[in-house]
């Protein structure tokens, strides 16, 4: 890999200022300066010190956020604002994207990365990934509602859904309030869902994705990286699936 490349991966600047900072004569790899930019580097076995610190080189990142409403799923848009506009810059380096989309006003778990296989494993429809929510309904859930989701039910387009874990957690003739897990992704699925039974969303929050739960701690619009175990789980979870 060129070493501008990398450096620049890693958010020491656009490759413009990464030329300066080689110039500055601040970086040595194995011992030994190096001001062109062109140069190869390995990062797994070479030695890259910038300014007297060592640096240690990763190709991928891993972050979990808890997606507020108001923002896309998406990388970039002319109008909207994105989950991505709401990294800091040394996380956007390395250009991450959504894991899978939540509606604009849906709120909670959403992955992001820059790892193309792993987010591949986890949308792939063969696998079957179950994602659960949390919803809030309007009107009256009632013990009919989750068999019908337990069978499937059609959706407006005159699709059936595979069969979904309904869970009544209240239930009023106002409001009620239920958990939800299905292992789709087809657009705006669960308001459509609730809507082939004659219901209304009126709040959805995505609490877990496989393996992986929201952390509680994360208030909406923050994110943080994975946990070692957290990672290692997605990727067993990956193995497994296969």
């Amino acid at each position: 890999m060129r070493i501008d490349k990398l450096l620049a991966n890693m958010g020491y600047g656009s490759r413009k200022e990464v030329k300066k900072l080689l110039k500055d004569q601040g970086i040595l790899v194995n011992g030994i300066t190096i001001t062109d930019a062109k140069t190869h580097i390995n990062p797994e076995s070479d030695k890259i010190v910038i300014h007297g610190e060592e640096i240690h080189y990763r190709e991928f990142i891993y972050i979990m956020m808890n997606k507020p409403a108001g923002v896309i799923s998406a990388t970039e848009d002319l109008r909207e604002k994105t989950v991505l506009d709401l990294l800091y810059i040394e996380d956007s380096q390395f250009e991450p994207f959504p894991v899978g989309r939540l509606d604009k006003d849906t709120v909670g778990l959403l992955l992001l990365t820059n790892d193309g296989q792993l987010a591949h494993q986890l949308l792939s429809p063969k696998k079957h990934v179950p994602k659960t929510y949390y919803a809030m309904i309007d009107g009256y859930v009632t013990v009919e509602d989750q068999q019908k989701f337990h069978e499937g039910v059609e959706l407006d387009d005159g699709y059936v859904t595979k069969p979904a874990e309904l869970v009544i957690l209240k239930s009023g003739e106002i409001r009620s309030e239920v958990e939800l897990t299905i292992t789709e992704g087809k657009f705006h699925q669960v308001k459509r869902m609730f809507e082939a039974v004659g219901k209304k969303v009126v709040y959805l929050k995505r609490l877990s994705m496989g393996p992986l739960a929201l952390d509680e701690d994360l208030e909406e619009g923050e994110y943080r990286e994975l946990t070692a175990e957290e990672l290692q789980a997605l990727k067993e979870y990956r193995v497994k699936k296969e």
